[in-house]
């Protein structure tokens, strides 16, 4: 039977530490680590069916990112940045005993493994970029900022799944008990009894000022392990002509494409585990 914990360590920020949860699958002598980051506004859980899989044969580690699921939230909110998401992943690399790891990051998390990735010294060996890369056009930022850090409550978990529903249409042909999934656990208790978002609003800090193309070909440039770089076919924020780029700019770099997904694969259907298994050879 597949062991399943959840386990906390303490970040550090501006102001002061704050709580770091992670979900940890496998066996805890596993020296075959992965770790899978999640989305913006996501969380541990959206990995619970591939790390369900690969904790077969690995020891996989979920953390919640700082200001989602069940982490703290920032005192100070200008600290939600990506310096923030670097150092507290590497307290969660070292408190889970992860010497070498091979990352899967979406969206959010393939861009933190992505800059983990460039440092000299770095743990991770192979890399997943889930759905994002090095250039990310304005359009697609200025879509998701218009709706991240909106303040909603819903009356229940039903009224709740249908507004998920309706503004992730771009997570693909989910089952109803795969969008149920993330929504019981993307959820909250509200003040008032109704439900809302596990993740602070104040996230929205990252977006305000942004006024052109997010270029980060140069850390791109400087990643040198093997990766695999997953694309909704319908995606806005990772195109096919970046996908393409990536592959041409370096060798060790296999792109696999979706169709009837956009932004970003969820990684629950079979398809897509099988993809990320098959390279990982897991």
């Amino acid at each position: 039977m597949t062991t399943m914990t959840v386990e906390t360590c303490s970040g550090l920020s501006a102001g002061g530490f704050h709580e770091l949860s992670y979900v940890h699958w496998g066996e805890a002598d596993n020296p075959r680590v992965v770790f899978c980051v999640h989305g913006l506004t996501r969380n541990a859980r959206d990995f619970d069916v591939i790390a369900e899989r690969l904790s077969a044969t690995c020891r996989v580690v979920c953390p919640d990112v700082v200001g989602r699921g069940l982490s703290s939230w920032l005192a100070d909110k200008s600290g939600y940045q990506y310096s923030q998401y670097l150092a507290d992943m590497a307290v969660v690399l070292a408190h889970a005993r992860a010497e070498s790891v091979d990352w899967i990051g979406t969206s959010m998390g393939g861009l933190i493994g992505m800059l983990l990735a460039a440092q000299p010294g770095t743990p991770i060996r192979r890399l997943v970029m889930n759905d994002v890369g090095p250039f990310i056009p304005l359009s697609a930022l200025e879509r998701i900022g218009d709706y991240v850090g909106t303040e909603m409550t819903f009356p229940d978990m039903p009224s709740m799944e249908r507004h998920v529903r309706a503004v992730s249409e771009g997570f693909g042909p989910l089952t109803d008990a795969e969008w149920r999934h993330l929504c019981v656990h993307g959820a909250r208790e509200a003040a008032d009894g109704g439900v809302s978002f596990r993740y602070d609003p104040k996230i929205r800090a990252a977006f305000e000022g942004l006024d052109a193309d997010v270029d980060l070909w140069p850390v791109w440039a400087a990643v040198t392990q093997p990766a695999l770089v997953l694309r909704g076919a319908d995606s806005d924020l990772l195109s096919a002509e970046t996908a393409a780029r990536m592959a041409e700019r370096r060798a060790a770099t296999e792109v696999v494409e979706f169709p009837g997904v956009g932004h970003a694969p969820m990684l629950m259907s079979e398809d897509q585990v099988e993809a990320v298994v098959r390279w990982l050879g897991a």
